[in-house]
């Protein structure tokens, strides 16, 4: 049987005259949070996932007319998220990990390479922007799993069609018949995209589901702190799954292995980071800390986004997002500051 095409016409509002006053929507804030997080799986950015919502809710308020009641407010606020992510999937390259980009690079700073344009990676986004409130743990772990690095980087392989489909229905758990009615489209076309969809994902390389952190995780993470602070290479290697991966966009370089990692934290430049500082946050439901490296001016400037993976009492993954594109938009977007004192 032929394959039915996903279709996603334009959403269309009802033309009103000029003279009638403009139809009142209840408050938009409420659905800011769910609609961020579907946007950040759409784009991989946690930038553009906050200013697809933002042109998403002007939309809404400008053609609040276009509203007949005939779906639920929620249901039409997402069809007008996804056209918008649909407009600004077409305007840049599918984002990615340095993983994606490349075979592992030896542990010596001469193979970084230039630095890449921000709209090249796959991005972090703060859990306290899209995490489900008072949710029960069952909840929080299948968030957690949904918003991985590695997980939304796979999702930047499908049509932006299929990536919606997959996204409302399997991650958000909306029925397929209420996913092709805010699609306007069939219920045969949904589960075909969602066939197609589960097909690519299904060829990408697998990576282990990320484990509920414990008690012993939290003990983990504060040895990470005292050794990174104290730059004790040789007991931070100690904390590292031997098979560990460390990424450092906006370079396209990266390392795998618990012992190249620490040969690369040795070299001249990554050196520099002696004397850093960290400060905790989360995001893409994962342990993450602020890193502040010395500022010569005084005090402690901004330098990277570490945002850890752990499975089973080890760092598996250590994804170094450098903040010398924007240091200004990136750390306060994580309730970070941009300087520390001494």
């Amino acid at each position: 049987m032929a394959e039915v095409a996903l279709e996603l016409p334009p959403v269309r509002f009802k033309a009103m005259p000029m003279r009638e006053a403009s139809v009142a929507l209840p408050d938009l804030e409420p659905f800011r949070r769910e609609l961020t997080g579907y946007c950040y799986r759409m784009l991989g950015s946690g930038f553009e996932a906050e200013d697809a919502v933002q042109e998403a809710m002007l939309r809404a308020w400008r053609n609040a007319a276009g509203f007949e009641g005939r779906s639920s407010l929620r249901s039409w606020l997402y069809r007008i998220a996804t056209n918008v992510c649909i407009d600004m999937h077409r305007q840049v390259q599918r984002r990615a990990r340095p993983m994606e980009m490349g075979p592992a690079s030896p542990p010596d700073e001469s193979f970084l390479g230039p630095m890449l344009p921000e709209a090249t990676w796959v991005t972090p986004v703060p859990d306290a922007r899209v995490a489900p409130e008072g949710a029960d743990p069952a909840e929080v772990a299948a968030y957690r799993e949904s918003v991985r690095l590695a997980f939304v980087t796979a999702l930047q392989h499908l049509p932006p069609r299929q990536r919606s489909a997959l996204i409302l229905c399997e991650v958000l758990r909306w029925q397929v018949a209420e996913v092709a009615e805010l699609l306007g489209t069939s219920v045969a076309a949904v589960n075909s995209a969602l066939q197609r969809a589960r097909a690519t994902l299904g060829a990408l390389p697998a990576e282990a589901r990320p484990a509920p952190l414990g008690d012993a995780d939290a003990e983990l993470l504060k040895r990470y702190v005292d050794a990174f602070e104290r730059y004790d290479i040789e007991r931070l290697v100690t904390l590292l799954h031997e098979d560990a991966v460390q990424s450092m966009p906006p370079f396209a370089m990266w390392v795998r292995g618990a012992g190249n990692i620490a040969r690369f934290m040795v070299e001249p430049g990554p050196s520099g980071c002696r004397g850093s500082r960290l400060v905790p946050t989360s995001a893409n439901g994962c342990p993450a800390f602020g890193q502040y490296r010395p500022d010569p001016a005084g005090g402690f400037a901004p330098w990277a986004l570490q945002v850890l993976e752990i499975s089973e009492g080890k760092i598996t993954g250590m994804a170094w997002f450098l903040a010398l594109l924007s240091p200004e938009r990136l750390f306060p977007e994580f309730g970070l500051p941009l300087n520390l004192g001494s």
